[in-house]
Order: C-alpha cells, then structure tokens, then sequence
C-alpha cells in the first residue's frame, strides 16, 4: 500500500509540474531593425509532426505564444519576401527570444508573385465584393478596375451603378470630388494595392441619407514598415494629345503612417454636336426649325492631391489628419455654334454664329481630423470636416448675324461674370460594440453647416466703342445657408446559416435661400426617417437568397437652387430652380445566388420628386433653357443576372445584363405627361494572362446601352469597347500599359425629346475614341501597402454642379 501512495505522489508531482504553463515571447525585425508586422509565428513539437501554437506579430513586430507547457519545441517565422527562420526552443520558463531577424529572399518573392490568384465575385444581402487581391487585374490603375467589375458602368467620366452615379468611397472613407475630378484621381491611382471592391446598392443606416449607392474600394491593410513609391505617366491620343503624369509616396514606422498621392494633367478635349430644335405654332404644328452645328474644344490643367498621416498614439488610440484637394489654375472653354433656321417647308430663313469663350478657376480644399479610441467594450470614432470651394469664371459671347440672303446684318456680344465660395463644415462621431462574436451594434451623431455665396454680372457689349453695360435683369446674388442635424441606430449579425441587418437613420433639415436682387426666398425645414434591412439566407454551400430595402434622400446641388440665368449665347441659357425640393427613394430587391457564380435578382425603384436637369424650348421667344425639376413620379424595374468564370486556368469572363423599365410622369403646367421604356444593359468581360509567369495581360470588355429614357429623353442604343494589354517589366518593378476606346466608334449617341410642345434631337460626338500608353515604375520597399483613403461627407458632392 505504501509502494502505492509513493507511485501516486510521484505522478501527481509529476503530472502538477508538467502542468506549470509558460509563455514565450520575442519581436520581428528586418535587416535594418525595422519591425515587421503580420509575420506568421508557428509552434511545432520537436518531431515536428504537430502544429501546436501560432500568431502573428503585431505592428511593433512583438509576439507571443502562451500555455505552453515545459517541452522542447520548434519555432518557425514566415513572411513573404522573406527567408523562413527556425529555432529549437526548450520551454521550462517564461522566455524572451532575441529579436528574430529575417533577411530578404528575392527569389521566394518573384515566386508569390509569379503566383496569381483568379478575381472572385460574392454576393452578400447589401452588397456584391469583387476580390482581386493579387490579380492581373492591380496592373492597372483604379478607373481600369472599376471597368472592369461587374454592374459598374464607366462613361468617359461618369461612373455608373443601375442608372445612379455611386458615392464612392477608399477603405470606408468618401472620396470629396466632382466626377471629372475623381475620374482623373482613380485613373492617376495604381490599383496594386487594391483588395476589392464593394458594390453596395443597400448601404447601412451609418452612411448619410444621401448614399443610395456606395462604391467601397478596399485596399489591402498596411504589412511591414519602411517606404515606397512610384512615379506614373500617360499619353493619350484622341482627337488631341493629352498628357498625365503623378507620383505615390508612402511610409510607416511604429509610431506614424503617411501617404501622399499626387496627379497632374494637361488635356485637350473635343467635342462635336449636331443639334435640331422644331419651334412649334399654338397648335404644335411645326413653325420653325432650327439646326445647331456645334464644336467645343477645352483645354484644361488640373492638380490632385490625396494624402493622409496617422499618428499610432498607443495601442488604443490613432489620430490622423487627411486631406483631398483640387486645384484648377487653368481651364479654357471654346465653343463656336453655326445655326441655320428653316421654315415649315424647309426654306432658308436666316442664320447665325455664336463664339463663346470662357476661362475659369476653380480650387476644392477638404480636410479631414479623425480621433479613433479603442474601449474595453468598442470603439468610439470622432471626425471633423472642414471644405473650401472657390469658382470663378469669366465669359465673352460674340453673335453674328444673316439675313435670308445670308448676307451679314448685325453682332451682339456681352460679357459673363460668375462666382461662387462654399463653406462646408461637420462633425461626427459614431460608437460601434460587438454584441457577441457574430453581431455588433452601431451608434453615431452627425451635424453639418454649409454656407454659399455666389453671384452672376452680364454686361452688354457696345461693339463700336467697347463700353459695357450691366444686364440688371440677368445679373444677380445668392446666399445659401444649410443645416443638418443626423443620428442612426444600426444592428448586424452574422452567422454560418444567416445575416441580417437592420438600421434607421434620422436627418432634420434647415435651408435657407435669399436672392435680394430678385426678392427670392427658398426656405425649407422638414424632418425625415430612413430606414434599411437586409437578410441572407445561405441555403447550403454556393446557394443562397436575400432581400433588402433602403430609403435615401437626394438633396438638390447648391447651384440647382440658384436663381441665375446663365446665357451661353442668345438663345441658349443655364437656369436654376429655387423652388426645388428633395427627392426620396424607396429601393426594394429580392434576389438568390446560384452555383456560388451566378446570381439573379428582381429589383423595384420608386422616386418622389426625382431631380432631374431638362431642356425646355420656348416656342414664342426660341429660347432653350436647361433646367432641373422634380418629377412627379418615377418608377424603375427590372431583373438582373450577374455571371463570374473561369473556363481554363488563365481564362476569367464576367457576364452581366439587366432588363429593366423606366416610367415618367409630371405636369409641366399643360396636364400630365407620362413615358415609359423598356431597356436593356449588358457586360461581357474577358482576361487571359499570357506567358510562364503570367507577366503579360489582356483583356477586353464589351457594354451594351440599349435605347433608354433619361428625364423624358430618349437616348439610342450605344455599345462600348475597350482593349487593354499590360505588360510587367524591370523584375516587375515596372508595368507598360496600351489601351484602346472605341474599337468599333460606336460611342456617340443620339438624344430625342417629344412631348406636348417640346420636339427636338441631337447627335452628341464625344472625344472618347483614343489610343493611351502608361508606365508605372514601382521603387523602395515594394511590398508595403497603401492606407490612402479619404472622409465621408457628403454635402461636399452637392458641389460638383456648380462648375458645369
């Protein structure tokens, strides 16, 4: 019995002694010290025939492995680019390795890279995520990728998703810039550090009101520390070269992260229309008809800046400043106009020309201060926003006239003066909490204060002596003041079977509008809910369906508002509409994915008081005016089917169409008019990678636009092409890139409108048809990551018209 106890308490003293558990610990560097984060740390038994313990360094490059009870073990250290690091480790205490230090392997690199992956799509309830992580698609520049992700349509510099133009957004952080500005920042910007895009056509309640669709391109997280850069250029040759150039620099350490990216571009662009107006009689019998012959040439030199810098106060709280400017020192615009009136049996009446030059200066400001602080229970973000916008343009317009015998008989000119300076500021904070481990809930206060000033001068041209006199009746001021109050409340799980989300969000709205030349008043104060929900519900592996809804708002632009009238020649004018109000959007969809590939889905639009810019003929003074109004009602529906493949290894096709209706109606004040069209889009997508290491890619992408209404227009059937061919070059420290617009020049368009007593046509040639070649020259540490980004806001979109 003794020889028993004594076997017993030796195995409890063993069996206590080996139970001791230890912790070992170490930090990652390079051969410089620098830290290296994200390395993988692997514990192995001594055989190494188990995998017992593994983590991650942290972005000081520190570890460490815990419960590990007394043993001998092998440690091992990964990180691409590198060689792997091994070391016996023999456990009886709580260690402290020496720092571990890898050292570069070139060859290890060139073979992740040689490595691609294949582009992915996934649907989930709110959202499609096109992964291209590591593809041959990052080769390019960002515009390329968003032409190349499926249900994103890109028309010269307009970016589409379901007919509405997207708020789009870098890492969850809004991009501050009219679309001719974003076009020239995402096409200056090298998509290698992209991860994926976000399609998401049911944004949460978190995202302004005003966000019906978000476009989220999400870059890879920032890995190891040190510095890179690049420098671009392009040359394009359309109807006239264009130049660009631009350069990315980005560095972090443990304690700071900063990224600059700057773009510079020289363009000349063209543009050709052929316009018809038929003036009509008091019975809509045609009286007069009026054909315009029209050339604009633009000649433009624009600088962008993006940058941010963060500063990784400790491990709970990271302040950054950020900022995304625009600068437009020289902008010319020409437009010479041939018009030549016919009457009702097609005679010659009498002409006309007008020349219109206008020279502009524009700079768009935006600063962003952000707070994130990291609780024992979420995290609590604070965001001040601060934008300054200045526009100025001048104009002169000189008109020559012809008699029936086309004999000259007169000139007119006068001379334009427009300005205008926004002031927006705001400030948020939001709180988001993990409920458990598969939902969170979100929280979050927002305010905004706007405030415009703007004011338009004409003056008449005496031609004979030069002397200018102020047009009272054309010349006027507008002050604009906006408030808005916002909160949300937004709720998220997610889980193997399901996901759901459910959120509302509440905005009080105070404007107020004086014009004191013209005694004009716009106030308004309204108070509005929107609600969003979205469900997914994974049936089995690659098969699932959703549903969602969302209610947004779509404010009018600052420049809408504005009461001026804008001439461009005698006979054509820019007008704005104090009387407008805000439109509201109820979306619904239902859809399902199939074969983990393919996805279907039906989907219903409603707009109250959709705003929308129209032309509007006069028949007793011949004047065409473009201006916005709210419809009364406009209703969309259709049906989409969204394919991703891949046939062979190097082979990806992305395929997607959508037949849709749209439905019209509003009183112009003559009784309703009503018009409805059935339409179809489609995209056919291919890439095939060529050569042993895949460093060679083309791709080609065909879009068809069917006949389509557009604020009762009718626009033709269009079909877009583009061929794209990129080569790595210099170890792949280098990308040329060659690409094709309008291969078959089926990009211009016609335009018809006819209803009541508005008939007119035109025939837009744009200068989309060109032949671009880039380089790329990568240097420095070349696997480091970008953290650009930028701050959401979106009262700073509403400037974009106001510089049309």
């Amino acid at each position: 019995m003794k020889s028993l106890y004594t076997v017993i308490l030796l195995l409890f003293c063993y069996t206590v002694s080996y139970a001791q558990e230890h912790r070992v610990s170490g930090r990652v560097v390079d051969i410089n010290n620098a830290p290296i984060e994200y390395a993988t740390i692997t514990l192995y038994n001594a055989d190494q025939s188990a995998l017992l313990n593994g983590t991650f360094s942290n972005s000081k490059g520190t570890f460490s492995l815990t419960n590990l009870k007394p043993d001998t073990y092998i440690l091992k250290v990964r990180f691409i680019g590198y060689r792997d690091f091994e070391k016996t480790v023999v456990v009886a205490k709580d260690m402290s390795l020496d720092s571990i230090r890898l050292e570069e392997d070139i060859e290890s690199l060139n073979e992740v890279t040689v490595t691609s992956k294949k582009p992915t799509l996934k649907r989930e309830a709110d959202r499609l995520i096109f992964n291209i992580e590591n593809t041959a698609l990052t080769e390019g520049n960002m515009l390329q990728v968003l032409q190349n992700t499926p249900g994103v349509l890109v028309l010269g510099d307009e970016i589409l998703v379901k007919n509405s133009n997207p708020t789009v957004y870098i890492n969850n952080r809004k991009v501050h810039l009219s679309p001719d500005d974003l076009s020239q920042l995402l096409e200056g910007s090298s998509a290698n550090s992209i991860k994926s895009i976000e399609v998401i056509t049911n944004p949460s309640a978190r995202y302004d009101a005003e966000s019906g669709v978000v476009l989220n391109i999400v870059m890879s997280k920032n890995l190891i520390t040190g510095y890179r850069g690049a420098i671009n250029s392009t040359f394009t040759q359309a109807v006239f070269p264009r130049y660009g150039i631009g350069t990315n620099h980005f560095f972090k350490n443990e304690d700071i992260s900063f990224n600059i990216n700057y773009n510079y571009s020289k363009d000349k662009i063209n543009r050709n229309g052929d316009d018809t107006v038929n003036f009509l009689d008091s019975q809509n019998d045609l009286e007069e008809s009026w054909r315009s012959f029209t050339n604009r040439n633009t000649w433009s030199e624009t600088h962008s800046l993006n940058a941010n810098f963060d500063y990784f106060i400790n491990d709970k709280n990271t302040l950054s400043l950020s900022t995304s400017s625009l600068y437009l020192p020289y902008f010319k615009y020409k437009i010479k106009n041939n018009t030549t009136i016919n009457d009702d049996n097609d005679e010659f009446l009498s002409r006309f020309t007008a020349d219109n030059l206008s020279r502009d200066n524009k700079y768009n400001l935006g600063f962003d201060l952000d707070f994130s602080h990291t609780l024992d229970k979420g995290t609590i973000t604070f965001n001040t926003h601060y934008t300054t916008y200045n526009y100025d343009r001048n104009q002169t317009v000189l008109s020559d006239f012809f008699n029936e015998n086309n004999n000259f008989i007169g000139s007119s000119a006068f001379n334009t003066e427009a300005n205008q300076n926004t002031q927006i500021l705001a400030a948020k904070i939001d709180y988001s909490l993990p409920i458990t481990e598969d939902s969170n809930f979100e929280v979050g206060l927002k305010f905004s204060a706007i405030a415009t000033e703007s004011d338009v001068s004409q003056f008449d041209v005496d031609l004979a002596t030069g002397t200018e006199t102020l047009d009272a009746l054309n010349s006027d001021v507008f002050d604009y003041d906006e408030r808005v109050f916002a909160g949300f409340v937004n709720y998220a799980k997610t889980t193997e079977s399901y996901n759901f989300s459910v959120g509302l969000r509440a905005e009080q709205t105070n404007v107020d509008g004086q014009s004191p030349l013209t005694n004009i008043t716009n106030t308004q104060d309204y108070f509005e809910l929107f609600p969003n929900a979205s469900f997914q519900y994974n049936i089995y592996e690659g098969y699932s369906i959703y549903a969602n809804y969302k209610r947004s708002i779509a404010r009018p632009g600052y420049a809408d508002l504005n009461p001026f009238r804008f001439f461009l020649n005698e006979n054509y004018v820019v007008a704005g509409n104090p009387n407008l109000v805000p439109s509201f959007l109820d979306h619904y969809v239902i859809g399902a994915t199939l074969f983990d590939f393919v996805t279907v889905e039906a989907y219903y639009q409603n707009y109250d008081g959709a705003i929308s810019e129209i032309p509007r003929q006069n028949n007793e003074t011949n004047i065409i005016e473009f201006t916005s109004v709210n419809f009364d009602k406009t209703v969309e529906f259709g049906f989409d089917l969204i394919m991703y493949y891949s046939f062979i290894e190097n082979w990806d096709t992305s395929f997607v169409t959508s037949f849709y209706n749209i439905e019209e109606e509003t009183n112009f004040g003559n009784g309703f008019v009503t018009q409805s069209q059935w339409s179809n889009y489609s995209e056919l997508y291919n890439s095939v990678s060529l050569l042993k290491d895949k460093s060679l890619n083309v791709s080609l992408s065909l879009t068809w636009l069917g006949k389509n209404l557009q604020a009762f227009q009718t626009v033709e059937d269009r079909l877009f092409s583009q061929l794209a061919i990129s080569k790595s070059v210099l170890n792949k420290q280098g990308s040329i890139t060659l690409s094709v617009s309008d291969i078959f020049n089926q990009h211009d368009f016609s335009v018809s409108t006819q209803y009541q007593n508005q008939f007119s046509s035109q025939f837009v040639d744009i200068d989309d048809r060109y032949v671009r070649l880039g380089f790329r020259y990568k240097f420095g540490n070349t696997r480091l990551e970008t953290n650009q980004r930028s701050t959401n806001l979106d009262e700073r979109d509403r400037l974009n018209k106001a510089s049309n």
